[in-house]
């Protein structure tokens, strides 16, 4: 039975597990989440109730949440790129970071693009006030963090990476990456260059006017 992932190609999350999966050439069945294909909707939501994405089936085994689809394709359909070190400690970096971007850049980005499609009257200004010190904050934080370094986690493209590309890639469009963290700014460049993201950005090139802030004529 082939693998199938319920997703869009514009999700921060989706692209997030779609990078694990084209680092391996893993085949799989993308089941498009979209407006209008009610069938899989109702596939998808009969799979996972909460209806988020991404959603992977693999051998009839329901795989739910980026982080959990990436260490499940690591166990089930390992490849050449192997995104979580066989090294316990060296595995605990790296799981410490794919929970920093997605909790400390992807989830403050992610509150300034909800905010912005409220309607004016339900706006929560001290909410994106946080989100935007947050950033600030994980900017600064990065940037120290990867002085000398290739990659967030060592010198190996990793889960961590996978979590990074995507986030760091929206985050910069919502709120934009201070001229000073150069190191930030070289890592996002080399994420942009690693081929299995860059298909993923060229696939959700069509998708970028759903971006409620705009998105920037760069990328």
């Amino acid at each position: 039975m082939s693998m199938k992932l319920y997703a869009h190609p514009f999700s921060s999350y989706c692209q997030k597990a779609l990078i694990a999966l084209y680092e391996n050439d893993t085949a799989f069945e993308f089941r498009m989440l979209a407006p209008g294909d009610e069938l899989a909707a109702a596939e998808h939501e009969a799979l996972w109730p909460l209806k988020r994405m991404p959603v992977l089936v693999d051998d009839g085994r329901t795989v739910v949440e980026a982080s959990i689809i990436i260490e499940h394709l690591g166990l089930r359909h390992p490849g050449p790129v192997r995104l979580i070190p066989e090294d316990p400690r060296a595995a605990l970096d790296v799981r410490m970071m794919d929970r920093f971007f997605d909790n400390y850049v992807m989830t403050p980005m992610q509150k300034l693009v909800s905010d912005s499609i409220r309607a004016a009257e339900h706006r929560d200004r001290r909410g994106v006030a946080e989100a935007r010190e947050m950033l600030d904050t994980s900017y600064r934080w990065l940037d120290d963090a990867m002085t000398g370094g290739e990659w967030a986690a060592g010198d190996t493209f990793s889960l961590a990476d996978c979590a990074a590309a995507p986030a760091l890639f929206y985050a910069d469009w919502a709120h934009p990456i201070g001229k000073a963290f150069s190191n930030v700014h070289a890592y996002r460049r080399r994420l942009l260059a690693r081929p299995s993201f860059a298909r993923a950005v060229d696939e959700a090139r069509p998708y970028r006017p759903l971006f409620p802030l705009g998105a920037p004529d760069r990328d």
